[in-house]
């Protein structure tokens, strides 16, 4: 697809605007929660959770001390403020994604916290598919086996 689409070839629930308060919800909500998690990496006040278990705190010191975690934060940073803006959401949505996939990995099995912890690796990903929804007609294209 080209640059230079018209608005007649975007989903109808975008060319709507709105999209309902539902979709506005999730798309603030998800904006702000990746937008705080960027930005809070990088203040001097160290509010990067290692988690409680020997292997979430691996895991989460692996990533900082091989430099990803500076280029996930900044994802998130970017992704964020592109998605509260309501503006590229599709890539923004879809550069989340596989972070989203390793919050809910992180939640679940390496550092489980029952109701909180489940909560956010549950409605995380939900939240990031929620906004690729109205687009799922152009996803659908990416699907095809050539």
């Amino acid at each position: 697809m080209e640059a230079s689409q018209s608005l007649a070839s975007e989903p109808a629930a975008v060319q709507r605007g709105g999209r309902g308060f539902g979709y506005t919800a999730v798309r603030l909500i998800f904006g702000l929660w990746f937008t705080y998690a960027g930005i809070e990496y990088f203040l001097p006040y160290d509010l990067q959770p290692l988690g409680t278990t020997p292997l979430a705190q691996e895991f989460t010191l692996a990533l900082i001390h091989s430099g990803l975690m500076v280029i996930v934060k900044l994802i998130e940073l970017v992704a964020g403020v592109l998605i509260l803006a309501n503006r590229a959401v599709l890539p923004a949505a879809l550069a989340a994604l596989p972070i989203s996939v390793v919050i809910a990995y992180w939640n679940i099995v390496l550092d489980p916290a029952p109701p909180a912890g489940y909560f956010f690796g549950i409605v995380t990903p939900l939240f990031n598919l929620a906004l690729l929804r109205p687009y799922r007609e152009r996803l659908m294209g990416l699907m095809i086996w050539r």
